[in-house]
């Protein structure tokens, strides 16, 4: 409120209506002023006609000199809203008009504004920036910068001579690689390692996908690079199963452990791809498909420090249709959560269909129900899903009035075949959906399924690499 002022020159019903809402003849422009000229002084857009400073067009602490170095009294704007002017005529004459140089103005405010003098939280903060202008103005200048940038990622995305060489907890900082990275006689030595290490096809291929997942292409956060699944507060979010996942971080470490003892180094958040790689390719095999998944080293692990808690908890999923997962009860129905998850991931349509039919034969659902699960090969990354969610011989019906989870039994014998959730079925639901199943589903597209899902997951895993686009 250094700069500018509001607008409300007039009452609200001389605006018309949203552009949406306008007539076909406006064109899209909306909200049309029949006030006056329905521009300049008679400007209408929130009712209110406030400015704040004695230079509007220019940095000052003036505004916090005014809201505390005057006493407010209730007035109203011309539209009639609530507003404040300074009492007993206190600074009249001291605000420049917006638009006519020979008009002069009394200071007025905001109920919003009084708030930041009166309101025992805020009130200190005010008088602190008050007293010492230097710190409000290096206060703004770092929340102006994070407002604009917020959606930028981290630093390594920056671009330009103006770029500052400060890194800061909301760009999610990640250490530079100080290693050398890992050879392919390297991936394959961990790759052994890691599929002789206990841990199920499941288990691998689904801490790598909660890593990983957790990326958002709207303000690129996120993603398997710098290994916070194993920080707070990912390590305790219900949807990456925390006592399954300590279990599997245990033997990760274990693993990069023994490796990183005998002088080449490899960090976490790498061998977590790695293992989702590894399970991906052995899942192939086990379906008769010899497949490479693509791996490129070079992530590397944050620390807890360099980890803003609060913030990451806004990256927590209510829901993730690729793991069959809704923490709560919604309005909004699963299918429609998982198409936004999707978009978040940057997916096509294929590409959600096909992650879907390999996540699910490989049972990476939380808490391993076995909704959608419409296989009986174990590990095996199959078209199986596709197969038996469009067999005809399978009736569909839901266990409750709430329509979320269903069970298909043999339209004959009457017999229990399978369970699913709204996700599952919206495959062959949707039109769209259904038409991208049937080609997954056909007998000559096994091949095919099996090097799109590879294709689809090594993009899910990469998605914050951005040093490789």
């Amino acid at each position: 409120h250094t700069f500018g002022k509001t607008h409300g020159a007039g009452p609200a019903d001389n605006v018309g209506a949203e552009p949406e809402a306008a007539d076909l003849h406006q064109q899209g422009l909306g909200w049309k002023n029949s006030f006056g000229t329905g521009k300049g002084p008679d400007t209408i857009t929130s009712g209110l006609e406030v400015t704040w400073t004695t230079t509007p067009t220019q940095w000052s602490n003036n505004y916090l000199e005014n809201l505390f170095g005057f006493e407010w009294e209730l007035t109203h704007s011309p539209a009639g809203a609530n507003q404040w002017t300074a009492k007993d005529g206190a600074g009249a004459g001291s605000i420049p008009d917006a638009h006519d140089p020979s008009k002069r103005r009394n200071p007025t405010m905001l109920t919003t504004d009084l708030a930041l003098r009166f309101d025992p939280i805020y009130e200190p903060i005010s008088r602190r920036f008050l007293e010492n202008p230097d710190q409000l103005s290096d206060a703004f200048a770092r929340a102006w910068f994070k407002l604009i940038h917020r959606d930028m990622g981290p630093l390594s995305r920056y671009f330009g001579p103006e770029m500052p060489s400060e890194e800061l907890l909301w760009q999610d900082p990640i250490p530079d690689v100080d290693h050398a990275l890992v050879d392919d006689s390297d991936v394959t030595a961990l790759k052994s390692k890691l599929l002789n290490s206990g841990l199920t096809v499941s288990q691998l291929v689904s801490t790598a996908w909660a890593a990983a997942s957790t990326f958002r292409g709207s303000d690129k956060r996120g993603g398997a690079n710098g290994g916070r699944l194993r920080l707070a507060p990912q390590k305790f979010w219900q949807a990456n199963q925390p006592e399954q996942l300590a279990n599997v971080l245990a033997k990760l470490e274990g693993i990069q452990s023994e490796f990183n003892s005998g002088g080449k180094k490899i960090s976490l958040a790498d061998l977590i791809v790695l293992a989702g790689s590894a399970g991906v390719e052995q899942a192939a095999k086990n379906a008769g498909h010899n497949v490479t998944v693509p791996f490129t080293p070079g992530r590397m692990d944050a620390s807890q420090e360099q980890t803003d808690v609060e913030s990451f908890g806004f990256l927590e999923p209510i829901a993730d249709g690729f793991r069959n997962y809704v923490k709560s009860r919604y309005s909004v129905p699963a299918e429609a959560l998982l198409i936004d998850k999707a978009q978040l991931l940057t997916l096509t349509a294929p590409e959600m269909t096909a992650l879907i039919g390999g996540l699910r034969v490989l049972n990476t659902n939380v808490g391993q129900t076995r909704h959608g699960v419409f296989t009986q090969q174990q590990e095996a990354l199959t078209n199986d899903f596709f197969k038996n969610l469009l067999d005809m011989g399978v009736e569909w019906k839901p266990t409750s009035e709430a329509n979320e989870e269903f069970e298909g039994r043999d339209r004959k014998t009457g017999d229990a075949k399978w369970t699913a959730t709204r996700v599952d079925l919206v495959f062959g639901s949707n039109a769209q959906l259904r038409a991208l199943a049937e080609v997954y589903a056909s007998d000559d597209a096994k091949e095919k399924f099996v090097k799109d899902f590879v294709a689809a997951w090594t993009k899910v895993m990469n998605l914050d690499r951005f040093d490789l686009k």
